[in-house]
């Protein structure tokens, strides 16, 4: 009898998870069932194949839900994260391993109980960030606590971004995931972190300006933001007395400069809504954050409220979107400042068909051992195929049908509200993860964290 995968969501990030069960289907005796609202972004050859079957399907139709989920012999589910809990829900009633990519919700936690009961196995957190970064970085860790090394150091920093050769704009910049989610990133409170045993706090209104910069062999340079709470992973790493402890998102330098622009003028507030946006032309909203004039112009009123000189590059990034026409429109009813931010920058930001992503990402870790301090410096970088075939699709595609596969044939078999911190859940799948060509570069380098002398910080 074939074992069903049951797939709820069938978004542009899901084409490597489907294309990685469907390779394994005869092998792993599997038929993979997609429930979804639509499946445009489902390729003809995963459609096609006789693994494979579709069902359409409202989230908010719990019938339906349910008797896909008794069906099921594991579900994945693939879903926006506050959807997950539905999900969540009907496997624990019918007792059915999950396993999700996005962040463990305060709702997941509080079945932990409840899931570990019924020896079930609801493992998340196991795509790219949050996923390969917690597995990656975890064996480093385990690696140098298992020497008798105490880790002082360590930052993190993942980035989804264009392959040299399809970055063709001047943001170097498109969007290779959830739109929505790069234009409210970092909102939500302070960005917090704790550098060479000081706390740090960077108020989102400061984050575009507060950059690191990075230097990755072969692939130049870079930058990084903070993100929204480093130091909730300390514990869940161990890392309790950890000197310096930073979480990051990569970006080409120069993008947060441009970036901050729009935080300081109001643009990616969502928190209310524009009259008459619909028929607003991309000039008219712009011009909504500046102070009213009889006589100066927009780009004058920009320009001197922003203190932006006409030769600076951040003057044509902004020309390069066409935030100054009168034609384009914004085209969303009610639309608040994020939502209309988000369509001017889909406009010029959409990947065409045969453009290449590139996921980067970069671990820091310092640590002492034997009176001697010592750094490794780890990176990873995936380039795409085309807009189809991801980059970002691979890095959050595989691990997460990996993770499925090792649950169903019982290579995982902890119970609980998981995250793959654990050796025997990460090791499984970083080894299969370097056999599909996703793997890290790792070098010694001089040590560069907290000096117990420096009085400063």
């Amino acid at each position: 009898m074939m074992r069903s995968v049951l797939v709820f969501g069938a978004g542009k990030s899901t084409t490597y998870l489907f294309k990685y069960l469907v390779g394994k289907a005869l092998e792993e005796d599997l038929q993979i069932c997609i429930a979804d609202k639509n499946f445009e972004n489902i390729l003809p050859e995963i459609k096609s194949s006789e693994y494979v079957v579709l069902k359409t399907l409202d989230i908010q139709d719990e019938a339906k839900v349910e008797a896909l989920v008794q069906e099921a012999s594991i579900v994945i589910s693939m879903l926006p994260a506050f959807l997950h809990i539905i999900v969540a829900k009907c496997c624990l009633a019918y007792g059915k391993d999950l396993v999700t990519a996005s962040y463990i919700s305060d709702e997941m936690k509080q079945l932990e109980g409840s899931v570990k009961e019924k020896g079930l196995t609801f493992l998340n957190e196991v795509g790219l960030d949050p996923g390969i970064d917690h597995m990656s970085a975890m064996e480093i860790v385990d690696d140098i606590q298992k020497q008798g090394g105490e880790v002082l150091l360590f930052e993190s920093f993942c980035g989804g971004l264009l392959a040299p050769e399809s970055d063709t704009n001047l943001w170097n910049y498109k969007f290779t995931w959830n739109p929505r989610n790069v234009v409210l990133a970092g909102q939500g409170g302070a960005a917090k972190f704790i550098q060479e045993g000081t706390y740090k706090y960077i108020p989102y209104h400061k984050l575009f300006r507060r950059t690191e910069f990075l230097e990755i062999e072969g692939f130049g340079s870079f930058e990084a933001y903070a993100n929204r709470d480093s130091l909730k992973y300390r514990s869940v790493y161990g890392l309790d007395n950890i000197l310096t402890f930073y979480r990051g998102t990569i970006r080409r330098v120069g993008f947060s400069r441009a970036w901050n622009l729009f935080v300081q003028l109001g643009m990616t507030d969502d928190s209310y809504t524009i009259e008459n946006s619909e028929h607003m032309s991309y000039r008219d909203f712009l011009n909504l954050f500046l102070a009213y004039s009889p006589t100066d112009s927009v780009e004058l009123k920009l320009r001197h409220y922003l203190k932006i000189d006409q030769d600076d590059v951040v003057w044509q990034k902004l020309v390069e979107l066409d935030v100054f026409s009168t034609f384009k429109k914004i085209g969303i009813k009610n639309a608040t400042p994020a939502q209309a931010l988000q369509s001017i920058l889909q406009d010029s930001w959409k990947l065409s068909p045969d453009d290449k992503d590139m996921i980067v990402m970069y671990h820091k870790i310092g640590y002492e051992i034997y009176g001697e301090r010592k750094q490794i410096d780890a990176h990873m970088v995936v380039t795409g195929t085309d807009a189809a075939y991801t980059a970002m699709a691979k890095t959050v595609g595989l691990p997460l049908g990996i993770s499925a596969l090792l649950v169903l044939n019982k290579k995982i078999t902890e119970t609980g509200v998981l995250l793959p911190i654990n050796r025997n859940i990460y090791e499984p799948v970083l080894k299969e993860l370097k056999a599909q060509g996703i793997s890290f570069t790792h070098k010694e380098v001089a040590y560069m964290g907290y000096n117990p002398n420096n009085v400063f910080g």
